[in-house]
C-alpha cells in the first residue's frame, strides 16, 4: 500500500551498520554539510556545469574530480583513471568519499570506495529521479566490463545519502521516464493496488515534482523492507530485477539508445506478455500492467530492437544458470513478481520475438 506522507529521513540497516537517506529540499542553497571532515567529491560534470552557482563551495574545493556520467565510462578503467587521481588527492582511510550525480556517478563511487585503501566510507547525493526513488539505497555497485552490463560489482552501502529533490528540475523529460519506470517496478513488487496507485497518478508525474514526492519516499519504504532482509541478492531481493534482465538486452541491442529506467519498463512488458504466453498469468493482468507500462515508453516505440542482439545480451545476464535463464516475471492472480527458471529453447525465442515486436504496437 502507498504510503503518501514524505518524514524528513529513512533509515536503512545493512551489514555496515545503519545509514540514512535524509529527505535535504534545500542541499541546493546550502551545500555546506558536505563540506564536513575531508571530503573528496567526485561530481557528474553535467551537474557541475548545470548547479555552478549553488555548488560553488564544492566545485571549488580542491579534492573534486568531474566525470563525463556515460555508460562507457561506468568502467573498470574509469575507475581506475579516478582512483588514480584520488592516490594523487593523498585520500586516507579517515577521508570519505561524496558521490553527486545519478546512478553512472552512484555506481563508480561506491565501487572505489568498497575497494580504495580496502574500505573508505562514502556519502550520496543523487540527482536523477532513477538515483533518488531506486538505486539510492541497496548497497549496490555494479561496473560493466565489454559488453557484459553490471558484471562486476561490490555491496557497500554509503553512510548518509541527501536527497534534494531541486536537482529534478533540469532533467529531461526521458530521464523523468526512466525514474518513474523504475518507481512502477518497486510498486508492481510491493502489490496490484500499489501499481495501480502509481498508474493513476502518470500524467501529473512526467512535470509535477510535489506528486513525485510521496511516490520517491513510497518506493524507498517499499524497497527497504526486502533489502534489510536480503542485503546480499541472495533469495527474495532478486525480484528487484523485474524488467531488468529483458531491459538491459534492450539497452544493450540498442547500444543504450532506451534510458536505463526505460528500458526497464519495456522489460516489464516483455516480461507480462512472456508469463502470459506460458499459461503463467491471466492476460487480463498482462493488459493492466501494459496500458501503464507502454504510456511510460511511449517516445521509444519506434526504436528498432535487434532480437539476436537481444538474445546475446539475455544470455550474459548474471541471475541465469548453466543452462537456464533467471527470469523474474510476474506470476498468477495477484500478478506476484517471482524468479522463474527458463530454458532458452526455440519456444521461449519465439516468445521473445513475439514480446519484442509487441512494444511498437
Amino acid at each position: 500500500m502507498v504510503d503518501l506522507r514524505v518524514p524528513s529521513s529513512i533509515s536503512i540497516q545493512s551489514h555496515k551498520g545503519i545509514y540514512e537517506a535524509r529527505f535535504a529540499p534545500d542541499l541546493l542553497n546550502d551545500p555546506s554539510v558536505l563540506l564536513e571532515g575531508e571530503p573528496h567529491f567526485i561530481v557528474d560534470s553535467n551537474i557541475a556545469r548545470l548547479y555552478a552557482k549553488q555548488l560553488h563551495n564544492v566545485l571549488s574545493h580542491p579534492n573534486v574530480i568531474l566525470v563525463d556520467a556515460t555508460e562507457q565510462n561506468k568502467s573498470l578503467e574509469s575507475a581506475s583513471r579516478i582512483i588514480t587521481e584520488l592516490v594523487a588527492q593523498k585520500t586516507r582511510r579517515n577521508h570519505h568519499l561524496v558521490a553527486i550525480g545519478g546512478g553512472i556517478i552512484q555506481d563508480l563511487v561506491c565501487f572505489i570506495a568498497s575497494t580504495l585503501l580496502r574500505g573508505v566510507s562514502w556519502q550520496l547525493v543523487p540527482t536523477t529521479l532513477l538515483a533518488q526513488a531506486d538505486s539510492c539505497i541497496g548497497s549496490k555497485s555494479s561496473i560493466n566490463v565489454g559488453d557484459a552490463k553490471n558484471i562486476v560489482g561490490t555491496f557497500y552501502p554509503p553512510t548518509k545519502i541527501f536527497i534534494d529533490q531541486n536537482f529534478l528540475r533540469t532533467l529531461h523529460q526521458n530521464e523523468i521516464r526512466s525514474g518513474i519506470g523504475e518507481i512502477l517496478k518497486v510498486h508492481a513488487i510491493d502489490s496490484a493496488e500499489s501499481f495501480n496507485k502509481v498508474a493513476s497518478s502518470l500524467n501529473s508525474l512526467t512535470h509535477d515534482l510535489d506528486a513525485l514526492q510521496p511516490f520517491i519516499y513510497s518506493a524507498l519504504t517499499i524497497k527497504k523492507r526486502y533489502i534489510e532482509v536480503d542485503e546480499f541478492d541472495e533469495g527474495v531481493r532478486n525480484i528487484f530485477n523485474f524488467g531488468h534482465s529483458f531491459g538491459h538486452a534492450i539497452e544493450s541491442a540498442t547500444n543504450f539508445g532506451v534510458p536505463h529506467g526505460v528500458a526497464v519498463t519495456m522489460g516489464m512488458d516483455v516480461a507480462c506478455q512472456i508469463a502470459a504466453s506460458r499459461d503463467l498469468l491471466p492476460i487480463s493482468e498482462s493488459n493492466r500492467m501494459r496500458a501503464a507500462l507502454k504510456l511510460n515508453y511511449l517516445p521509444f516505440i519506434d526504436v528498432q530492437i535487434p532480437l539476436d542482439a537481444s538474445m546475446n545480451a539475455l544470455l550474459k545476464d548474471k541471475k541465469n544458470s548453466t543452462t537456464e535463464l533467471g527470469l523474474i516475471l510476474p506470476v498468477g492472480q495477484e500478478a506476484n513478481i517471482e524468479k522463474v527458471m527458463v530454458p532458452p529453447n526455440d519456444e521461449f525465442v519465439e516468445q521473445f520475438r513475439i514480446a519484442l515486436g509487441a512494444l511498437a504496437q
